[in-house]
């Protein structure tokens, strides 16, 4: 987390210029043991150490290490942002609550891929979610400063954005529905001015039937069973106040989701619950946080240890299928009608889900076939597929997990100098190494992973060497190391949310990496000695703001420091900001930043996480 970068200094007391964003200077991740080129190569031979750090970091042994439960605290809306209660949805909160959905299920990714058993127990619903809420999201990001057409209302034109991005996107059987869910709230609330209560239960059950509607054979103890759950406790708050009805139907929504498994034994027996029903209830929550800036609390879903085999017997009774069929197709009605006839006689699992358009259009489908060429075959019949994909279903049992040499699955090493960011990444599947570590100490702990692929983020510059030799030592025991070279742990936890286990492994390094340089970052820190900086000459106690390695702000109050920073950064664009606050950090700090985003920057969304870094009162990424 230290400064390293090499730039032509400027004079003392001349003006920092705005923030650029990384274009082509994003990280490039070596493989194989090789040396990792970095954003910007340093001096080797310059002081690396900025005015507020006048000693070395910590030696291995003596860091913080995780603690608590291994799981990330997720600093809430109601903990850490004053937002105003909202009586009527508009599309700022459209957007927030899109935002606030993908980041509650990227944060129980894991969880939910976990409690994914029926219709088959591949362990992909929660990452198949976030890809679709990842579409949605950049669909709105890219187009919500276009005027809305046909004389919808802004907050009906970004719904439709949302339902658009996420039936593009749709991954899997729980990805297809969830598009379909929010194109119902989008068929229902374009033209609707406001949205009240009323207008909100009405969207619910136009969503819970399109969800339905899209299903060949509509199952209970499923997504389905929660969002009519959902829609039924809206429509009996029978009230126009909004924050009543969203309460109502996300509370009903977790306990529909409770009473899943007494709806399908596959649940029962594997001692969990639905799995797309669970994310379901997190974007539920992630709109009562938007609405009432409180989140809601919410027991523990039933979990499992172990994930049953693929073999699973299906509960629809029908023979199992070997593969899952996905693809999007340009077709009319008609044509879609027979082939929804045509799939379901060859398989199960079939959701077929359109963009809404009166006669022809764009189609999400979705089918498990034993006979792949007669499902594309169907396709072709129909209109135009394309984006086919094919997944052996075989092919996505986990490897059993065994002591010794290592295996082909793969594995993160990431270093954490703090307790809070080591749960954070702890909770992300990470092994953590404390930070400062020496090249033995990351050797072991790529090893102990077991697994024959490894990618290591070393999350400060002076780690990258020890990193890329710790590599090379791998390699020679047969294990394949790639290191994303992370200068800070917000870009860790960037390039950490992106992983997809269905990608190559060099491709999903790739896509880590490219997720790190997309990620700015900046600290924090209180300078030590005095020094003179690009920014002009400081004085110990002077508040540092850090920006890519160099100082571009000094002051003297901390929280304006931060405040100012975060400002200059998101002058350079940004949509989502984490917060990181440090073991001394006041109390009050990141609430104080959060505040002034939402006042400043409505449409920019905030993450805060407590994380427990020496030297640091605040760590900050933009993306």
């Amino acid at each position: 987390m230290t400064p390293t970068p090499d730039q032509p200094a400027r004079p003392a007391g001349v003006g920092v210029t705005a923030v650029t964003v990384r274009g082509d200077h994003a990280p490039v991740a070596q493989t194989d043991g090789g040396t990792a080129p970095d954003y910007r190569r340093p001096d080797p031979g310059r002081d690396r150490r900025p005015p507020c750090r006048s000693a070395p970091a910590p030696p291995a042994g003596t860091s913080d290490t995780p603690g608590g439960d291994g799981r990330p605290r997720r600093v809430s809306v109601r903990d850490s942002r004053l937002l105003a209660v909202l009586d009527t949805l508009d599309a700022a909160a459209v957007r927030r609550w899109c935002a606030g959905g993908l980041i509650a299920l990227r944060h129980h990714q894991g969880e939910i891929d976990g409690l994914n058993v029926y219709p088959v127990p591949d362990g992909d619903t929660g990452t198949n979610m976030v890809l679709t809420l990842t579409s949605a999201q950049q669909a709105l990001a890219m187009d919500l400063d276009t005027l809305p057409e046909d004389g919808h209302t802004p907050h009906g034109h970004a719904l439709r954005l949302m339902a658009r991005g996420a039936l593009l996107g749709a991954r899997g059987n729980s990805g297809v529905i969830l598009s379909q869910i929010l194109r119902g709230f989008a068929d229902a609330l374009a033209d609707v001015s406001p949205v009240g209560g009323r207008e909100l239960a009405r969207a619910l059950r136009h969503a819970a039937t399109a969800a339905y509607a899209a299903v060949a054979r509509p199952v209970e103890g499923t997504l389905l069973s929660v969002v009519a759950a959902a829609a039924t406790a809206a429509e009996q708050a029978d009230t126009d106040d909004l924050r009543t009805v969203v309460r109502a139907a996300a509370g009903e929504a977790a306990r529909a989701l409770a009473r899943t498994p007494e709806q399908l034994p596959a649940l029962a027996r594997a001692g969990v619950v639905d799995a797309g029903g669970r994310g379901l209830c997190l974007l539920l929550d992630a709109l009562v946080e938007v609405v009432t800036g409180e989140s809601p609390p919410r027991p523990a879903p039933l979990t499992r240890a172990v994930r049953p085999p693929l073999t699973a017997v299906r509960e629809t009774g029908s023979e199992e299928y070997a593969y899952e069929v996905q693809f999007l197709l340009d077709a009319d009605h008609e044509a879609v009608s027979r082939m929804r006839e045509t799939l379901d006689a060859l398989g199960d699992s079939l959701v077929i889900v359109g963009d809404g358009a009166e006669s022809h259009g764009t189609w999400n489908v979705h089918v498990h076939v034993n006979d792949v060429g007669a499902a594309i075959e169907a396709g072709v019949v129909a209109g135009r597929p394309y984006r086919i994909s094919v997944t052996r279903f075989a092919d996505q049992a986990p490897p059993a997990p065994r002591p010794g040499p290592a295996t082909d699955g793969r594995a993160a090493v990431v270093v954490a100098a703090g307790a809070g960011i080591a749960e954070l990444f702890a909770g992300e599947g990470a092994t953590v190494v404390p930070g400062n570590p020496s090249t033995g100490e990351l050797l072991d702990a790529v090893r102990a992973t077991a697994a024959a692929r490894v990618v290591v983020l070393p999350n400060d510059p002076n780690t990258q060497a020890v990193a890329s030799a710790a590599a090379k030592e791998a390699h020679a025991l047969g294990v394949k190391v790639s290191v994303v070279p992370t200068r800070s742990p917000v870009q860790a936890l960037a390039a950490l949310a992106v992983r997809d286990p269905q990608r190559r492994f060099e491709d999903d390094v790739i896509a880590m990496a490219e997720a790190a340089g997309a990620c700015r970052y900046a600290e924090v820190c209180r300078a030590s000695r005095e020094a003179l900086t690009v920014a002009g000459p400081c004085r110990p106690g002077d508040v540092l703001a850090l920006v890519e390695g160099e100082v571009h702000l000094i002051g003297a109050d901390l929280v304006d420091t931060c405040v100012a920073v975060v400002d200059r950064m998101l002058g350079g664009g940004g949509e989502l900001v984490t917060l990181l606050t440090g073991e001394d950090a006041p109390d009050g700090l990141a609430e104080a930043v959060r505040a002034h985003v939402a006042r400043r920057w409505p449409f920019v969304e905030v993450q805060a996480y407590p994380g427990g870094q020496p030297h640091y009162p605040l760590l900050v990424g933009v993306e």
